[in-house]
């Protein structure tokens, strides 16, 4: 089922300064632009956000920053410059939201903490991102997402027994700090309709949004002294759960429910194995996980990653090759479900990108214009708070603006 095309956008009307740069600010500002909110970005004249020139470039602004700052536009604006702070709180003062990832303290040094700005604009929403949070003997430290990977416990299970811990691939600490955030603004937003029309302040460490993913890591700790260690490709106390190889690949078979196991077994022709009582339930076959395992990668050894899935899928057994952006790029599931889009940059180039999520079917999210030039809406930003012809050209003059 599709919304007609003709569908308001979710969050309409509603108004978010970001001040943030790189990922998890930005990321939790990319997702309600996505939806229809009306994003303006900070950047400093000198360059503006770093992430312009992270990673792959084309023509000399990366393809990442395409995707992180569509249905945004750009002032370029000096913060560190008192004519740019007060620039920076007349725009708050009609924001909805206001959106930042620095390290605590530099806004109130800039004389925009939390309580100057809620009294021109009671109303204010402000997501605070920061490696510890606001508080706290550690606030004051530089924090980034994959220290915050680490300290969140989810570094330590990356990987596998008596290595060196690894990264995921992607910097999940900080796209994981910008969703925990987005929820927190818009239930924000929701207390603020229903109670009263006061804002409030989201106080979003890094770490806590990795923590709070760690599913039972401390409930563990706490009833049994259990310390969980990193299993490689397994899902320890879960089996059968696991990466086993192929002819010509990897495949990942997740055979850890009752009727699935049954069904699994008899796929790869261990019927003793489906009708043994001792592995009927989960418990019994984490005690044989090893020899279950063996029994997987026997069969899935002698056959190809295509081989493998196709007999899984006629047996209703969970499974899937390991993609790579080839493999997305070709999938026509991710294409069914529009999870490539094409979008046009502003140079006119056109560039497949990653969809929305998530699909609201009423008011589903779209890329109402690409990512902004450097300072590229600056002059309009400016004019929609009142300034003046003069008064642009005396900051532009000033390079408070660019």
């Amino acid at each position: 089922m599709h919304a007609p095309d003709l569908a308001p956008d979710a969050l309409a009307g509603l108004r978010v300064v970001e001040m943030g740069q790189l990922i998890a600010g930005p990321f939790a500002a990319k997702t309600l632009g996505d939806f229809g909110a009306e994003i303006v970005k900070i950047e400093p004249p000198a360059g503006g956000d770093p992430l312009r020139g992270w990673r792959l470039l084309q023509e000399g602004t990366s393809v990442w920053w395409q995707v992180q700052s569509r249905n945004k536009r750009s002032l370029a604006l000096d913060l560190r410059r008192p004519e740019g702070q007060a620039v920076a709180r007349r725009l708050v003062a009609r924001a909805d939201v206001l959106i930042e990832n620095f390290r605590p303290g530099t806004l109130e040094g800039w004389g925009m903490g939390y309580e100057e700005l809620a009294r021109d604009n009671p109303g204010l929403v402000m997501l605070r991102i920061s490696g510890y949070g606001q508080s706290g003997p550690y606030r004051d430290r530089p924090g980034f997402g994959a220290i915050a990977e680490a300290m969140g416990g989810l570094r330590h299970l990356t990987g596998e027994s008596g290595r060196v811990p690894v990264r995921c691939g992607v910097s999940i600490g900080d796209t994981l700090a910008a969703l925990h955030g987005t929820i927190g603004v818009l239930t924000a937003l929701y207390h603020r309709k229903v109670n009263g029309g006061r804002g409030q302040v989201i106080d979003m460490a890094l770490h806590e949004a990795v923590f709070n993913c760690m599913e039972s890591l401390v409930p563990e700790y706490s009833a049994f002294g259990a310390v969980r260690e990193p299993a490689g490709s397994a899902l320890p106390g879960i089996a059968p759960s696991n990466a086993y190889r192929c002819t010509d690949g990897v495949v990942l078979v997740s055979g850890n429910g009752d009727s699935i196991f049954r069904r699994l077994m008899q796929a790869i022709g261990r019927a003793d194995l489906a009708q043994d009582p001792a592995l009927a339930h989960n418990a019994g076959r984490v005690a044989r996980v090893e020899e279950i395992d063996g029994a997987i990668g026997a069969w899935t050894a002698a056959r190809s990653v295509a081989e493998v899935l196709d007999a899984l899928a006629a047996a209703s057994v969970p499974a899937g090759r390991v993609y790579t952006a080839r493999d997305i790029a070709a999938d026509p599931h991710y294409r069914a479900r529009a999870m490539l889009l094409e979008q046009t940059t502003r140079d006119g180039r056109r560039l497949e990108v990653p969809g929305i999520v998530p699909k609201l079917l009423g008011t589903p999210g779209r890329v109402r214009h690409a990512a902004p030039r450097l300072g590229e809406d600056s002059d309009a930003v400016l004019r929609e708070l009142g300034c003046s012809d003069e008064e642009i050209a005396r900051l532009r003059a000033g390079g408070v603006v660019a």
